[in-house]
């Protein structure tokens, strides 16, 4: 039988749009701003289907509902529903769903292409932006230190079966249909090697489910309908966002640090321990806040006894290299962090040699004022 005999009874497509929008959000002030503002139920998201012992958020993230939108998605309208998550450590992901129904194989594949085009990296940005300013400008009260713009983000896309018209297993769902070719976006037939690549990263729990992850696309087989899959994607995307934007301010923060220590050699001994011990303040605070934060972006989501959902979230945290991101933010803390003792040693080598400085003078100056007596 071919994939065109396989019809999706129920399922869904979603485009994510991930944004570091502040140094960190109140969800408490952000969830009665929004209710002010915007109105609607939101929630604190909890993985639906595994025990909180097992695996669950540090800090429950904030889902919030926005207006449903309209999507052209291969010559069809439909209707979408979109909504922001809200993480503590000040990421927003957005997220477009379109539920899919009574929609033969080649139609679910069509139409993951056409939301591509319409909401993935290739698409104007202004809808997102759109988006994200009524977000932003809703939870303002929340925001701690703001972003000036939006320019880091992620993008991401998820295809989600729930129900097919016959009970198909993974591997025959495997045999039966392209997934490599509906992951790539690809409409021409790909190598095998290709094909085992995209298909690389694999995971089944019991026989008929079935989650497969690449770098921007993910398919999932999931008969029991639960989200926790997605959720967890999502987390390690936002973990993604957050690393990237420390790991660039760390790459930014570095030259300067450089410079500062020059200018500050460079002044005389009488102002050189002020600016040493100023600088040195200065990069104490960016190594608190910068730990702090990485902290949080870690134990976003912990991990203890489910092992499918421990080798998902762990595959999508390495495809998406968070923790070279991460092994490289502690790397150049690390600098910093001897940077400012350095900096502290030399700020009270320079008061010491001051000290002395003075000591001597005032020996000279009493041995002139006795001299001058005499």
């Amino acid at each position: 039988m071919k994939a065109s005999d396989i019809t999706i009874r129920s399922g869904e497509l979603a485009a994510l749009r991930l944004f570091d929008i502040a140094y960190a959000i109140d969800l408490a002030r952000a969830e009665a701003a929004w209710l002010a503002h915007v109105g609607g139920a939101s929630s604190r998201t909890q993985l639906a289907n595994t025990p909180p012992k097992a695996l669950a958020f540090g800090v429950p993230p904030l889902r919030m509902p926005m207006a449903p939108i309209s999507l052209v998605l291969d010559g069809v309208t439909v209707m979408a529903q979109v909504s922001v998550r809200l993480y503590d450590f000040g990421v927003a992901a957005l997220a477009v769903r379109v539920a899919v129904v009574d929609a033969a194989w080649p139609v679910f594949v069509a139409q993951f292409n056409a939301l591509d085009r319409a909401m993935g990296p290739t698409a104007p940005a202004a809808f997102w932006t759109a988006l994200l300013d009524q977000v932003c400008a809703a939870i303002a009260p929340a925001l701690d230190r703001p972003a000036p713009d939006a320019s880091l983000q992620e993008d991401y896309l998820l295809g989600t079966v729930y129900a097919l018209n016959e009970p198909l297993d993974a591997v025959a769902l495997s045999q039966r249909v392209d997934l490599a070719g509906l992951l790539s976006g690809e409409t021409r037939a790909l190598s095998e090697g290709a094909r085992r690549d995209l298909l690389a990263r694999s995971y089944s729990y019991y026989a008929d489910d079935l989650v497969v992850l690449t770098w921007d696309r993910a398919f999932v087989y999931e008969p029991r309908g639960d989200s926790d899959v997605a959720d967890v994607i999502e987390v390690a995307n936002a973990q993604l966002v957050e690393l990237r934007y420390y790991d660039a301010l760390l790459d930014d923060e570095l030259p300067r640090m450089y410079d500062r220590v020059e200018d500050a050699r460079g002044a005389v001994s009488l102002l050189a321990a002020r600016r040493f011990a100023h600088l040195a303040r200065r990069l104490y605070t960016l190594v608190a806040e910068a730990t702090e934060l990485t902290e949080k972006v870690d134990n976003a989501l912990q991990v203890t006894e489910d092992v499918y959902l421990a080798r998902v979230y762990s595959a999508a945290l390495e495809l998406f290299r968070v923790p070279s991101l991460s092994a490289s933010v502690d790397r150049k803390l690390a600098i910093i962090r001897d940077t400012y003792a350095a900096l502290y040693e030399e700020a009270s080598s320079r008061r010491a040699e001051l000290l002395e400085i003075a000591i001597v003078l005032l020996i000279v100056l009493e041995v002139v004022l006795t001299l001058l007596r005499y």
